[in-house]
């Protein structure tokens, strides 16, 4: 089947539009001023990798508390892969993830991960959808995205929201045998609120 000239050119906006709105930092400062009890105050920052490093668009993230910015307790690197009505981000973990706190704020902390630092995190990629003005975003299907919680083996269930403007996510780690929730948030979703916008850094595609 061929596609139209029409048609790959709204893919890569699409590819486009969620790197560039992605590409920031997000607080959920708001959230959790208001309900301080249920959420800790809380960044995530995806902040672009050089277009040389998967030879097309890659971010580093980070999850840290306001509190402790230099101590990450989550980080990663992602790929985005173009399948046409869906767009598929490659998720990789740190071998050495601390020499890397604080890479999503320094460049020069930034510039020094490399392809050989790095490993790939085998069914634990996510799948977004453009929908209208948002993306929806979803840990692929099989629940094979493992991670082991104080002994417990348990498969992740993620589910992602994004606007120009706003980040809305829930991750839950489900029991392997029973299904039931072990780790994640019981209060509903994180909401998120874009502070900087680092899409500047984005390669440019026409």
């Amino acid at each position: 089947m061929n596609i139209s000239p029409t048609e790959n050119q709204t893919k890569l906006n699409n590819l486009m539009t969620l790197a560039s709105w992605m590409a920031g930092d997000f607080s959920n400062q708001k959230q959790a001023f208001a309900n301080s009890n249920l959420y800790a105050h809380i960044h995530i920052y995806f902040r672009p990798l050089p277009n040389e490093f998967f030879s097309g668009i890659g971010f580093y993230s980070e999850q840290v508390y306001d509190y402790d910015l230099w101590s990450p307790y989550r980080q990663g690197v992602h790929r985005f892969v173009d399948l046409g009505d869906q767009i598929y981000i490659e998720n990789y973990s740190l071998k050495d993830p601390i020499l890397y706190a604080g890479a999503a704020r320094e460049l020069d902390i930034l510039h020094t991960i490399t392809p050989a630092s790095i490993e790939r995190r085998y069914h634990c990629s996510m799948i977004f959808k453009r929908d209208g003005e948002k993306f929806l975003g979803t840990v692929e299907p099989g629940n094979k995205c493992l991670i082991n919680r104080n002994g417990c083996q348990t498969y992740l269930v993620s589910e992602v929201e994004l606007t120009e403007k706003t980040w809305t996510s829930l991750d839950k780690g489900m029991d392997i045998n029973t299904h039931q929730q072990i780790w994640g948030s019981a209060a509903g979703p994180l909401q998120f609120e874009k502070q900087t916008s680092f899409a500047q850094e984005l390669p440019i595609k026409n």
